[in-house]
């Protein structure tokens, strides 16, 4: 698989990201996989599975968490329920994380991408200290793997997500860079936060938004890539900038219209290739 690889956020069944039918249609060869529910993570499943990448020629590079009970409805339901951050489901989505790397270790991937949540402005607070224990654990058990982590942009200013990085202190603890997300969640530009977080990028979304009137406080609007506020060739300049060359994987969640989610995915394709001849020749 050459650089730059572009890709998309895909499901083996119902879920954020689109069919592998589509995949094939679409004629893309890498993928980030939003992980089955427990009831779905069978070692049956995971072979099943493989096969069936193989026979289309297609590479998972992250095997994103998916946990039940989570909500994006608003902000504030984000905050009550999106990954490690709830205290009364820490202990038990760690484990279930345990469980998603070994899925993804049957499946051949080595990245676990993960939304941690809105991770504690209070850095001295027991809460924080424990988040960081946390991730220190997780990431000690996918190291013995030969996994490393992807935390999702979006949620955190970037300054903040430097200093949860540095506390955790973990080699094995990277970003996943959505720029959409730095708008949606009002959390800040995101090219400036490319660069400031470019050393621990090593999988990213091509995505696109546009900001709320109220950021920070209600949704922004996620919109194809190239039509919102990101600025698509900016953004792919700063990587290249930075050093990155992992996939471009596309995301574009609206799953409710999967024709027009695959009408949409098919005009960034169109778009990232163009501006990768622009950029990288």
């Amino acid at each position: 698989m050459d650089k730059y690889p572009i890709g998309v956020f895909a499901s083996i069944g119902a879920g954020l990201g689109v069919r592998l039918e589509v995949v094939e249609e679409l004629g893309i060869h890498s993928v980030q996989l939003c992980c089955p529910h427990k009831e779905d993570r069978t070692e049956e499943n995971a072979r099943e599975f493989i096969q069936k990448l193989e026979k289309i020629g297609v590479k998972i590079s992250v095997v994103f968490c998916d946990f039940k009970g989570e909500s994006y409805a608003t902000i504030q339901k984000t905050k009550e329920t999106i990954g490690l951050v709830p205290p009364t489901l820490r202990n038990e989505r760690k484990q279930e994380i345990r469980e998603i790397a070994d899925f993804a270790k049957v499946l051949g991937c080595d990245r676990i991408g993960i939304h941690i949540g809105f991770i504690p402005h209070e850095t001295d607070s027991d809460d924080y200290r424990d988040l960081v224990a946390s991730l220190q654990e997780l990431a000690d058990y996918l190291k013995a793997q030969g996994q490393a982590f992807h935390l999702e942009t979006g949620q955190e200013k970037a300054d903040g997500l430097l200093q949860f990085l540095t506390d955790v202190g973990r080699d094995n603890v990277f970003i996943n860079f959505d720029p959409a997300n730095m708008i949606l969640y009002g959390s800040g530009e995101p090219i400036p936060a490319l660069k400031k977080l470019g050393k621990y990028v090593r999988s990213c979304h091509c995505k696109d938004a546009k900001w709320s009137d109220q950021p920070g406080e209600t949704w922004g609007a996620e919109v194809p890539f190239g039509t919102g506020d990101v600025n698509a060739k900016l953004f792919l300049e700063t990587l290249k900038e930075i050093g990155y060359e992992g996939p471009l994987t596309i995301e574009r969640e609206i799953p409710a219209e999967p024709e027009r989610q695959k009408a949409e995915i098919s005009q960034a394709m169109e778009l990232i290739e163009s501006l990768k001849k622009e950029i990288w020749g």
